[in-house]
């Protein structure tokens, strides 16, 4: 099913995926394939060091979200910045579809949903 808003909200382990209208809501997840440790240091990681980006997971996003052509990226932390990253550098031509990024701790489905059809309908309403 073709949509034309899709949200994802991510964090570093994990991203709900939802392409919406009016109507009808399709969802997808995925998960990261690096173990994940937990960490009580600024670093990031056990070690001290900043722990990086698993490439193939945003990846993997990117190619979820091109069957839509508006995305709204909301998550904690830079996870989202991660992602908005790797679409400017790996997938260039993808970048104009990116109309919003904001802040979202750990939200329900729901209020994911509920987030991104207020933030497109406020949008759409900016739009000629």
């Amino acid at each position: 099913m073709q949509h034309y808003h899709a949200v994802v909200w991510l964090d570093h382990l994990q991203a709900k995926i939802f392409f919406f209208d009016r109507d009808e809501v399709e969802k997808a997840s995925l998960t990261t394939t690096l173990p994940h440790q937990q960490t009580h240091n600024k670093a990031g990681t056990i070690v001290g060091s900043r722990a990086t980006a698993d490439k193939d997971f945003l990846d993997g996003i990117v190619g979820a979200l091109e069957a839509a052509q508006e995305w709204l990226i909301l998550g904690p932390s830079t996870a989202k910045l991660e992602l908005i990253n790797r679409v400017h550098e790996k997938h260039p031509q993808l970048t104009g579809r990116i109309v919003g990024v904001e802040s979202s701790d750990h939200p329900t489905d729901n209020q994911i949903l509920a987030q991104a059809r207020s933030y497109f309908r406020a949008a759409d309403r900016m739009r000629p």
